[in-house]
Formats: structure tokens, C-alpha cells, sequence
């Protein structure tokens, strides 16, 4: 891991967080217009070309998702990020590095177990993909907390650091 510790997040950094959570939501509020060819295929038919459009669109936005969230690690460990704010307890520091680990092991084990149920015909895989859905709404809620309490109770910079870049 990369000890340096930047004072705030590149344009590529900030880029590719919002886009995932764009895309993240998406996936969660779009994403059950999958299951009817999703049926069909494990029931050996052919899906109604409307659900088989749907399922690609999730399909491709979930490996977007993967991809994207791998350049973005990449960046992380490449590039470091900011420190935690001055005088936070050690606590809100395993809070905070808690949710961020939950987060990306939710946003790599979604689409890896979507793919392999959707490819592989892994109705197991499935279930995880599906068992995963409230663990990633309760993961972003909590993490989007967070990001506003940091702003507006604690009065930090967590925020604006993911808003605006530094060169």
C-alpha cells in the first residue's frame, strides 16, 4: 500500500466515484427488470426481446461497474488518499475504513456473482448477487451519512475532497 497521503482526490478519482455511484444506483433501482429473462433462460426458453434488452443493459452496466471499480482501486493504491481529518477518535477512523472495505468488497462481489450466475447458470451465485442488493443499499446509506455528517456536523473537508479535485 502506498504510504503517501495526497491532500485531496484527483479529477479521475472523483470522476470515477460518482460515475459508480451513478451506475450503482441505477443497477439498484433498474436492476429487477433482469429477472424475467433471467427466468426464462433457467426455464430453457427464450426471453421477450424487451426482457433480453433489459437484462443486456444490466448486464453491461454491472461489468461497467466492475471494470471501472478496478481502475479505481488501482488509482487508490497508486495514488494513496487524503488522511482522516485532524482529531477524528479512532472509532469514527475504523467506521470510516469499515465502510469503505465494505463498499468495494459489495461492488466487486455484485457483479463477479451476477456474472457467474448469469454465464454460468450458477443459481447459487445468483442467490449472493441477490442477498447482496439490501447490504449495498445499507452500505451506501450509511457511507453517504457519513459523507454528510463529515460536511455538516463535523464541519470537515471529507466532502469536498469528492467534489473537488486537487492538481
Amino acid at each position: 500500500m502506498v504510504a503517501r497521503r495526497p491532500l485531496g482526490y484527483s479529477a479521475a478519482h472523483i470522476a470515477l466515484h460518482w460515475i459508480i455511484a451513478a451506475l450503482v444506483i441505477f443497477q439498484l433501482v433498474m436492476g429487477d427488470l433482469i429477472k424475467p429473462a433471467y427466468r426464462a433462460f433457467k426455464r430453457g426458453a427464450a426471453p421477450a426481446e424487451a426482457d433480453l434488452l433489459s437484462a443486456n443493459i444490466h448486464v453491461y452496466v454491472g461489468v461497467s461497474i466492475l471494470l471501472l471499480a478496478i481502475v479505481r482501486l488501482i488509482l487508490r493504491f497508486r495514488n494513496g488518499v487524503p488522511a482522516a481529518p485532524a482529531g477524528e477518535s479512532a472509532f469514527q477512523k475504523w467506521a470510516a475504513s469499515a465502510a469503505h472495505f465494505l463498499l468495494y468488497v459489495v461492488i466487486f462481489a455484485m457483479p463477479i456473482s451476477g456474472m457467474v450466475a448469469w454465464f454460468g447458470g450458477i443459481g447459487g451465485a445468483g442467490d449472493v448477487h441477490e442477498l447482496a442488493k439490501p447490504v449495498i443499499i445499507i452500505v451506501v446509506v450509511l457511507h453517504a451519512a457519513g459523507a454528510l455528517w463529515q460536511h455538516f456536523i463535523a464541519k470537515t473537508d471529507v466532502f469536498r475532497r469528492m467534489v473537488k479535485p486537487v492538481s
